[in-house]
C-alpha cells in the first residue's frame, strides 16, 4: 500500500527548508530519507498544495517535479518568480525526460539545476548541499548588505523591504499595521558636547534598548537616517502602536544617558510619532508613503509639544 505523505511531518529547528515537490510518494520517501537529517522537510504532490506550502514556509529550495497532476512544473516556477516573497528561493527541477531545450527553458525561468529520474541519490544530495550552501553564502552577504553597521539594526533599505512585505501581508489579511518613527532629541546638541564617539555610542545603546522592546519576529526596528529610527508592527492598532511607542520611550528613559544639554531632560529621551492603518491594497505604494507622513507629522507634533513624548 502507497504510504500517505501526510505522516511524513517537517522537522522543526534551525535547518535549511526544503519544499519537495512529487506526485509520486516513492519518490517523496526516497528524498525524506535522504535529507531528513539536514533539513526541516515540507512535501507536496500537487502544484495547487506546492504553491500554498512556498509561500507559506519560504523554503530555502525546491525540488519541483516537473510533470504533476495539475500544474505543471514550469508553470509553478513561473508564478513563484513573479512573486516577490518566493522570487529568490532557488529551485531545481526533478524529470525523466529533460532535452537541451527543456533545460533552457527551465534556466531561463529562473531554475538553478536539474535532477535527473530515476532518482540518483548520490548526485542528488550532492546538488542540494550545492545549492543549499549558495543560498546560505548569498543570505550572509544580504544580511551585511541591509544591516546598519553602527547600531546592528536594519538599516533603511532592509526597512523598505520589510514595510512593502508587511503591508501586502496586512492588505491580505485585512489587518491593521502600525508605524513608529522615533527620534533622538536634541542629538545634535548631545554630539556638540559629547563628540561624535559618544554620539556612536548613545545610537548603539539606544538601538539595543528599543530592540530589547520588540517581542515578535516580524516587528522590524531600522536605522531610519542619522539620530531617526522606524519601526513597522504588522497586525497592530494604533493602540498596540501606541503602547510599543510608549515601552520605546520609557527604555531609553531608563538608561539615564547623561545629556546636559539637553532642555527637556538631564538625560537622553525620544520624541515618537504614531500612525495606523489598514491597508485597502497589496500594491498600493502611496498609502505606504502618506502611512510614514502621517507617522512624521506626529513625530513633528511630539517636539512641538515639548519632546519626550508619544504623539498619534
Amino acid at each position: 500500500m502507497e504510504t500517505s505523505v501526510t505522516d511524513w511531518l517537517p522537522r522543526q529547528g534551525g535547518q535549511p527548508k526544503m519544499l519537495v515537490v512529487d506526485d509520486q510518494a516513492v519518490n517523496i520517501r526516497l528524498i525524506y530519507d535522504l535529507f531528513k537529517d539536514d533539513c526541516d522537510l515540507f512535501m507536496a504532490r500537487d502544484g495547487a498544495k506546492a504553491l500554498e506550502q512556498a509561500r507559506a514556509i519560504i523554503p530555502d529550495l525546491i525540488l519541483l517535479d516537473v510533470m504533476l497532476p495539475d500544474i505543471n512544473g514550469y508553470e509553478i516556477c513561473e508564478i513563484l518568480k513573479r512573486d516577490p516573497a518566493t522570487e529568490h528561493v532557488p529551485i531545481i527541477f526533478i524529470t525523466a525526460n529533460v532535452t537541451e531545450e527543456d533545460e533552457a527553458t527551465g534556466f531561463n525561468m529562473g531554475a538553478v539545476d536539474f535532477i535527473r529520474k530515476p532518482i540518483n541519490p548520490v548526485i542528488t544530495r550532492a546538488r542540494v548541499r550545492t545549492h543549499l550552501l549558495l543560498k546560505k553564502q548569498a543570505q550572509a552577504l544580504e544580511r551585511v548588505a541591509l544591516t546598519d553597521a553602527l547600531t546592528g539594526l536594519a538599516n533603511r533599505r532592509a526597512f523598505e523591504q520589510e514595510y512593502e512585505q508587511a503591508w501586502r501581508q496586512c492588505a491580505r489579511e485585512n489587518w491593521s499595521i502600525g508605524m513608529v518613527l522615533i527620534d533622538i532629541d536634541f542629538f545634535k546638541r548631545y554630539n556638540d558636547r559629547y563628540g561624535h564617539q559618544g554620539g556612536d555610542d548613545c545610537l548603539r545603546l539606544v538601538a539595543k534598548a528599543m530592540a530589547q522592546v520588540l517581542q515578535r519576529p516580524g516587528d522590524v526596528l531600522a536605522r531610519y537616517g542619522g539620530e531617526e529610527f522606524a519601526c513597522v508592527l504588522s497586525n497592530t492598532d494604533l493602540q498596540g502602536a501606541c503602547h510599543i511607542g510608549e515601552l520605546f520611550r520609557q527604555a531609553v528613559e531608563s538608561l539615564g544617558l547623561p545629556h546636559l544639554d539637553s532642555t527637556v531632560a538631564k538625560y537622553v529621551t525620544l520624541s515618537v510619532g504614531i500612525a495606523s492603518i489598514v491597508p485597502s491594497s497589496d500594491t498600493d505604494e502611496e498609502g505606504r508613503q502618506l502611512l510614514i507622513s502621517a507617522a512624521d507629522k506626529r513625530l513633528y507634533q511630539a517636539k512641538e509639544r515639548g519632546r519626550n513624548q508619544v504623539c498619534s
